[in-house]
């Protein structure tokens, strides 16, 4: 039997004239609040927003009498809403989608890495697409990945720009997946820091000035030739660092070839929006004291993500995706032709 509640603003009586709602609690309303399944959702909604199992109890919004909470039904909701929420994520339809843009990128996240796949929408919209735990450099996990987002519904064969950091896997694993479909813009901040890793700290600030220089240009051979210059200054500190360059040097000057406007360029230059959703997901997951297993990292993982989707807009320039379409349509094409050509 629901108990009595009195207002709380005013007058103190169990019937409020002046504020409707605030007297007896509605039979109804107390038992969907009861409800089993009203729990998990809770529990991980404030969980993921930075309340631990042993705070849920000061600011649970029910009171612990009508739903006896304690610290370990605490996690077990949470468990029960996150795997649910990992389901649901690796179930995700995307037969009527368009992504324009997918990123790939593997990060270290709780002492695994996890491999991420973010894709935008012709309309500029950002969604997590999938993941995987397991190495960027091991093509079989990649592979799989991007295979299973072929089966549910994303278009590959449709002319999409990837953009990756350097790892080989990742590399053979789009064009295994998409085949000319897939073009590809190496991720300039990882570029940077592999060259720099090669590099005394001394030349750090000239190397960032002329790469810059390059993959600002708008003229695609101009950008080619500052890049080539930048690879004979190199040679002279560090053949290492000179041969980091121009290891995937043109792959990283794609969105220069497709002349994508500068402000679009920004987002599709670099890997940044994943790692923007990975500082997301891992603040959430600083509390956490001891990881029992990867399905634990992996539910962590998921309510983070899925907590930076929900606040993800639209990415700067989207406007501009259209003439981006027509660019990888132009440049698969030519992709096509030159295999005829070679085959001829």
């Amino acid at each position: 039997m629901a108990t009595a509640s009195t207002c709380s603003f005013c007058c103190g009586e169990r019937t409020c004239h002046t504020y409707p709602g605030q007297g007896e609690a509605e039979l109804e309303n107390y038992a969907l609040l009861q409800s089993p399944d009203a729990m998990p959702e809770a529990t991980l909604r404030r969980m993921v927003n930075g309340v631990s199992c042993r705070r849920y109890e000061q600011v649970v919004d029910l009171a612990r009498t009508g739903f006896g909470v304690k610290k370990s039904s605490v996690s077990r909701g949470f468990v029960r809403a996150s795997a649910n929420e990992v389901q649901q994520l690796c179930e995700r339809r995307f037969d009527n989608e368009r992504f324009v843009v997918i990123f790939i990128d593997g990060k270290s996240y709780a002492g695994e890495t996890m491999l991420v796949t973010l894709g935008i929408t012709a309309s500029g919209e950002k969604k997590v697409l999938g993941l995987r735990q397991g190495a960027t450099e091991n093509a079989t996990v990649v592979t799989a990945l991007l295979e299973e987002l072929r089966e549910r519904g994303v278009k590959t064969d449709a002319p999409t720009l990837f953009v990756l950091d350097g790892a080989k896997a990742l590399r053979a694993a789009v064009a295994r997946v998409w085949g000319k479909f897939g073009v590809v813009q190496r991720c300039q901040t990882h570029k940077r820091r592999n060259i720099e890793a090669h590099l005394p700290e001394k030349h750090h600030d000239e190397l960032s000035r002329q790469l810059s220089l390059a993959w600002q240009e708008t003229d695609h051979r101009q950008a080619l030739k500052l890049l080539r210059t930048t690879v004979q200054w190199l040679r002279r500190l560090s053949p290492d660092a000179a041969a980091s360059l121009e290891e995937g040097l043109e792959e990283t000057l794609t969105v220069v070839r497709l002349n994508v406007p500068a402000l679009l360029r920004q987002t599709l230059s670099t890997t940044n929006p994943i790692e923007s959703a990975f500082s997301v997901a891992e603040s959430v997951t600083h509390r956490v004291k001891r990881w029992r297993d990867g399905d634990m990292r992996q539910r962590w993982c998921v309510a983070g993500l899925l907590d930076a989707e929900s606040r993800f807009k639209r990415v700067k320039g989207h406007k501009q995706l259209a003439t981006l379409i027509q660019a990888l349509a132009q440049a698969a094409h030519g992709s096509r032709l030159d295999d005829q050509r070679q085959r001829a």
